[in-house]
């Protein structure tokens, strides 16, 4: 099968744009050809990845993609799977190490972007919990709770009883919702209170409760409700 270099209709590779500007000058479609690599007969890798990105709707829906949709589209196979897998593991991996250096208060961002990779394509709702030091960097995160595709079950005392064993000072909350729309729900912002009383008791602070939907999220703090 023929191979296709990377081609940038401006007449440079995205791999010199990426050089010459840095990543952030590239489309999402400039970065995800630049990950391909190689396109297929008939197709190079520009057309391949402008391909995917219409097929799926985003960067975001290609990364969350399971590896039988990623294969049945025309074009991929095992291999670009395992690049796509890849990127998004080592960028997980950047964000964590990130988050147990640095202040996450300081950080909003990667905190944010840390909790899509761990909780956006998930099928059920997961409850987590990012246990901190007094110097908020996170010692470690748990996924407490699972439920079902619309709910999850909430002990506070027991993420008071984690927090304790680590020794944790303060805590951020997140959750998933698979229906993709991450709006707080009134559940949501009922337990996030009782949570906040039971970790008062102790002198614990929740920081925040970031919800995830889809490819958005929801911070409590900034909604002015911690």
């Amino acid at each position: 099968m023929k191979k296709h270099k990377i081609v940038w209709s401006g007449g440079t590779g995205p791999r010199e744009k990426l050089i010459a500007h840095g990543a952030a000058s590239l489309s999402d479609c400039e970065l995800l050809a630049i990950f391909l690599h190689t396109g297929v007969r008939g197709m190079n890798v520009m057309a391949l990845a402008e391909s995917l990105v219409t097929h799926f709707g985003s960067i975001y829906e290609i990364l969350a993609a399971d590896y039988q949709d990623i294969i049945s589209f025309h074009g991929m196979g095992a291999a670009k799977f395992a690049q796509l897998s890849a990127v998004t593991e080592l960028s997980q991996r950047r964000h964590a190490r990130q988050l147990a250096c640095e202040n996450v208060l300081l950080n909003p961002q990667i905190t944010r972007q840390y909790l899509q990779n761990l909780l956006s394509d998930r099928e059920r709702e997961v409850f987590l919990v990012l246990f901190l030091d007094n110097q908020h960097r996170v010692i470690r995160h748990e996924e407490m709770f699972a439920g079902t595709i619309s709910s999850v079950e909430i002990h506070p005392r027991e993420i008071v009883r984690e927090a304790m064993k680590v020794n944790a000072t303060a805590l951020i909350l997140a959750h998933n919702h698979p229906s993709g729309r991450a709006e707080p729900s009134f559940a949501d912002r009922r337990v996030t209170e009782q949570i906040v009383k039971a970790c008062q008791l102790l002198d614990i602070r929740v920081l925040d409760h970031l919800v995830v939907g889809g490819g958005d999220t929801v911070s409590f703090a900034e909604r002015g409700w911690l």
